[in-house]
């Protein structure tokens, strides 16, 4: 599993997350379980593939970096990663 964090902060990195998440479908050497997990608040220039082909969820934001992290990792349990489809 991979967890990017806070993409919107990165605008110089959409089109490179864009190209390498397009190359999944196509690639046979990713796992069957790999998940890629991201996290972003809305932007303008956040890449429209990576959206749809993605399970959307929205939360607001607790205060604090700390506190984000933790909530983060807290409410997701070990079957909810292991059921998760993309």
């Amino acid at each position: 599993w991979v967890l990017l964090q806070n993409c919107h902060l990165y605008k110089t990195f959409m089109p490179t997350l864009e190209k390498m998440v397009e190359g999944f479908e196509e690639e046979p050497l990713i796992h069957k379980d790999f998940r890629l997990y991201l996290t972003s608040m809305p932007a303008e220039y956040f890449p429209v593939p990576v959206l749809q082909n993605g399970v959307k969820l929205t939360t607001e934001p607790p205060k604090g970096l700390r506190a984000n992290v933790l909530r983060s990792f807290l409410s997701m349990t070990d079957a909810d990663l292991a059921d998760s489809a993309k």
